[in-house]
């Protein structure tokens, strides 16, 4: 074969070539949106479609307190919105009890515009969730997950009504597991999920999904200054206080009646008695006939053990203080002074505003 032949040959390769990628070129350009759409892209669409007509726009008008001035004192309302999700054919909703706490009116909107009054069936502002109920037909329940399944870098997405712009999604993935965040209650929040979908004023309460769109967390907050360190309360917990919001209208806990702040235990106290902890609660007043005054308990005594658990804290109390114990007889461990005694006392059903 001559120089010119091999030319000829090298020619016609490359125009066959060239030939077969526009066929490519043109293939690729013809196929429908959804067959280039990459495995995240397909993830996120896939369950933000099978929720969203289960999230809903939530607005509530809200007293405030009158301003002093002037003659007359004038009632006034603020106005507030929030997100939520139907996780019920019947119309129950879960959200945050900051959203619809001390409302005077709910007001729902769901996906196709639709708009119903809401009734309040309880909040619960020790994990800041709430449950509400509009009565409206052909509703879509969320499919709630279980919080076993969470990992962490798995992808979530949080949906919500951020500052009203209705049904926006975010993606990010879990950052961290069983964190703990304070509530407007004072109270420590356990297994909290923390994610960095992006949350903003108005997502509170919206569901946060997993990749197959189930509801693995309900949104609670974000840290402002911060960037990308969001919060949602594990749907387990959401189960659970949902669960007691429908049935009673409140989530009932124990308390012992009395005030105190965490102190740290003399070296000496801890090594002859040999303690589990270093710290305790001083006692610092009562509330008036409480389960802990009754029991003998008396101002400047340090508690560091309930019911066989060490106490470091208010917090440990917190976790301590549950439903099972109201009524039931329980012992309370203080160091009086250079003594360490062993006192009974008997929780109560803890009311609204009362101390451990």
């Amino acid at each position: 074969m001559d120089m010119l032949q091999e030319l000829e040959l090298l020619s016609n390769e490359q125009s066959e070539s060239q030939n077969a990628q526009r066929d490519r070129d043109h293939l690729t350009l013809s196929q429908p949106d959804d067959e280039l759409l990459d495995a995240y892209s397909r993830a996120v669409i896939a369950a933000a479609e099978r929720v969203s007509p289960s999230v809903v726009y939530i607005e509530v008008e809200q007293p405030i307190k009158s301003s002093r001035r002037g003659p007359a004192r004038v009632p006034r309302e603020a106005r507030g919105s929030g997100s939520g999700f139907i996780f019920t054919p019947d119309g129950f909703i879960l959200t945050n009890s900051h959203v619809v706490h001390s409302a005077r009116r709910i007001d729902v909107t769901v996906l196709d515009g639709r708009k119903y009054q809401a009734d309040l069936i309880g909040d619960d502002p020790d994990t800041d969730l709430a449950v509400i109920r509009i009565n409206a037909p052909n509703l879509v329940p969320a499919r709630l997950g279980e919080a076993q399944q969470i990992r962490v870098g798995k992808l979530v997405l949080a949906i919500g009504n951020p500052y009203g712009f209705q049904y926006s999604v975010t993606a990010g993935v879990v950052s961290a597991l069983g964190r703990s965040l304070r509530s407007q209650s004072g109270r420590l929040m356990d297994a909290v999920i923390q994610t960095d979908a992006a949350l903003n004023p108005g997502n509170s309460g919206g569901p946060l999904v997993n990749s197959r769109g189930e509801v693995i967390g309900v949104n609670t907050a974000m840290i402002l200054p911060a960037q990308g360190i969001c919060f949602a309360t594990s749907i387990d917990t959401a189960k659970f206080v949902a669960s007691r919001l429908m049935r009673d209208g409140r989530v009932s806990r124990s308390y012992i009646g009395l005030a105190g702040q965490n102190v740290p235990l003399p070296r000496r106290i801890v090594r002859y008695y040999d303690l589990a902890v270093e710290s305790g609660i001083l006692v610092v007043s009562f509330e008036e006939n409480s389960p802990a005054k009754k029991g003998g308990v008396r101002e400047g005594d340090i508690i560091v053990g309930f019911d066989e658990q060490p106490t470091k804290g208010i917090d440990d109390l917190h976790k301590l203080l549950t439903e099972d114990r109201i009524g039931r007889k329980s012992s309370l461990v203080v160091i009086r002074g250079t003594q360490k005694l062993d006192l009974g006392v008997i929780p109560e059903e803890s009311r609204k505003g009362a101390t451990d």
